[in-house]
């Protein structure tokens, strides 16, 4: 029988049954809606991003052409435009405690790490958390990420721990290869200084022999590639760490890059740090207006007669070629990722392990510099600088340049020695090249890696033992809004490192360095204002400098920091290790002390450092 569509009982049974297929349909959307926005906040197996974490080593705030150097940097300067670099990121101010930070998102004391192992002294290493390598109460987002489906990779510099147990093919990397010391040379397989008798490379855990046609740049690319390729056949995300010798010790490069750089820096390091210091104010890295130092270990250009500024130019041209060359390398990496398809799905993170560094001697070619290298088997002559065979590392006056216009460089707290570039970038990320002047920690990294993944952090236990927790934050939001912060006014970050210590709390820093380049004084600045240290407020705000005391205090606590033998210095024991470790000759130990204290002796021959308004650039 048909309906009667005019009968007002059946009329009312549709309108009853419309009514309630509208509210059904409502909350069905609603449900899908909810699903929706959930898939988007965490990205499925098949969603998730390649995320390719870049580390150059030693690399100054200013260093690369996003952020004011003169040295062309492409292909950074093209990560930079798709996505936000930080202005105001902060890392550890050596390499080994930022890496563990880096890959574990824990402080380095707890971590295991509070200092290089080449640097820690006998009285420290009674104690379990200072052995320089990174503990096993600690889980490294290699090991979250591969446990959820993606390939992990590294190539390049480990320094977190030589023994089978401690190199990254145990610590969550499938395929790698890693040189496990502070440095090396970048043609050949050498070690760069005499407390290792030859430069420790593995590949997935075994000793590794690098080939003939080596340089560090251009072989890490190509094993990151190689990795990379090998499993890209079943789609499944890959995280690609990428840890370079770019700009450590011994700086060299190809010659073709250092010729690009001859004559650029004929004119000095005080008008390199004025030129960066306006470039860097012009694409608003800094602020208009901001002051800076002149550190009392920078010489007097103009003293110098023309064949020592001729070969200061060349060291520093090297230098500018080796950023070059790692760029270029980049720049290999992301063309090889856009040809096979893999570029838009891909997150890039380019940062440094800490600030430039300033060890090398102010005349690399006087007796006790060029003994060491000979007895290395290196050379220091002008025309092969940089090249095989070659030595070669920057003085503190043109380190003060690189870190421009910041106040010392790497083993100090000052701002030269932490605050680093941080680019993250990707065809998918909401906003780009915009920057973000919000403080951020190098333990926020992992937090971040794991959050673009959609991968939980790990709770208090992990694989059947106990773990330190996160304590970085992740940075996503800044990525949505720059101008947020993800720390909170009062929420404060602790740091130490062979007694130099700093706090952050909001726009304010703490610092105490310690001799000889530091005063061992307390000291207050308000980072966001004064990046270049000038100010010091201690005597004008004294409540803000007790608090941010008393915050230190609890950080220390938290963090075991212990106290610093009886007049530790990190070089001088750095010589002493040395000592007992090398099997080469005394004199050779004799010359390697000279080299490693002749920065520090200079310093206690200059003025300290004053703060005179004639100082002030």
């Amino acid at each position: 029988m048909k309906p009667n569509h005019a009968n007002p009982l059946f009329a009312c049974k549709l309108l009853l049954a419309c009514a309630l297929w509208s509210g059904w349909s409502s909350a069905v959307a609603a449900e899908n809606l909810e699903k929706t926005e959930h898939a988007m906040a965490e990205p499925t197996p098949t969603q998730r991003p390649n995320i390719v974490l870049i580390l150059a080593d030693d690399l100054g705030f200013t260093d690369i052409a996003p952020y004011g150097s003169e040295i062309d940097t492409p292909a950074l300067s093209a990560l930079a435009e798709t996505g936000v670099s930080f202005t105001n990121y902060h890392t550890a101010a050596n390499c080994a405690p930022s890496r563990a930070m880096l890959l574990t998102g824990v402080d380095a004391h707890l971590a295991g790490v509070p200092n290089i192992p080449e640097m820690l002294g006998p009285e420290q290493r009674r104690h379990a958390h200072y052995q320089g390598v990174l503990g096993d109460n600690v889980v490294t987002v290699a090991t979250l990420l591969e446990e959820t489906g993606y390939h992990t990779y590294m190539a390049g510099k480990w320094h977190l721990g030589s023994a089978p147990d401690k190199l990254p093919s145990r610590r969550g990397f499938a395929r790698t290869v890693a040189l496990a010391d502070s440095g090396a040379d970048n043609w050949e397989q050498r070690p760069y200084i005499p407390i290792y008798d030859k430069a420790n490379w593995y590949a997935d855990g075994k000793e590794y022999q690098l080939p003939e046609d080596f340089y560090s740049s251009r072989f890490l690319v190509d094993k990151t590639i190689e990795f990379i390729d090998s499993n890209r056949a079943d789609n499944s995300p890959f995280f690609a760490y990428l840890p370079f010798q770019a700009v450590h010790i011994p700086v060299q490069a190809p010659q073709e890059f250092i010729d690009r750089y001859m004559g650029v820096y004929d004119e000095g390091w005080d008008k390199l740090r004025a030129q960066r210091l306006e470039r860097a104010t012009a694409l608003g890295i800094v602020k208009q207006g901001v002051s800076t130092v002149r550190m009392h270990t920078t010489r007097d250009w103009d003293a110098l007669d023309d064949e020592h500024r001729r070969f200061e130019a060349k060291r520093m041209a090297v230098y500018g070629g080796m950023v070059e060359a790692m760029d270029f390398h980049i720049g290999r990496l992301i063309d090889h990722l856009k040809k096979t398809g893999q570029y838009d799905n891909t997150v890039f993170i380019f940062t440094s392990d800490n600030g430039a560094e300033a060890s090398g001697p102010d005349d690399l070619n006087s007796f006790g510099p060029r003994m060491m290298a000979n007895t290395l088997g290196y050379r220091t002559d002008y025309e092969t600088l940089g090249l095989k065979g070659s030595y070669n590392a920057i003085s503190p006056s043109f380190a003060s340049a690189a870190a421009s216009p910041l106040a010392y460089y790497k083993f100090y707290v000052g701002e030269g020695g932490m605050r680093v570039p941080l680019i993250i970038a990707g065809e998918e990320l909401p906003l780009k090249g915009v920057l973000s002047h919000a403080f951020s920690f190098v333990t926020d990294i992992t937090p971040t890696i794991l959050s673009f993944a959609g991968v939980s952090q790990p709770g208090e236990r992990h694989g059947g033992r106990p773990i330190e927790p996160i304590t970085g934050h992740d940075v996503r939001p800044l990525l949505q809004n720059p101008a947020d912060r993800i720390y909170g006014e009062n929420e404060a970050v602790g740091y130490e490192l062979a007694g130099h210590a700093a706090l952050f709390q909001g726009d304010y820093k703490i610092t105490f360095n310690r001799p000889p380049l530091g005063d061992g004084q307390w000291r207050l600045f308000n980072i966001v204002e004064d990046p270049g240290e000038t100010l010091d407020l201690a005597h004008q705000m004294p409540q803000q400098l007790q608090q941010m005391l008393s915050a230190y205090d609890t950080y220390t606590r938290e963090n075991k920091v212990l106290p610093v033998p009886t007049g530790f210095d990190n070089m001088k024991q750095l010589a002493i290790n040395t000592l007992y470790a090398s099997t080469r000759t005394p004199l050779l130990i004799l010359l390697l002390t000279m080299l490693v204290l002749c920065p520090f002796a200079v310093a206690y021959r200059m003025k300290k450092l004053t703060r005179r308004p004639e100082d002030y650039r």
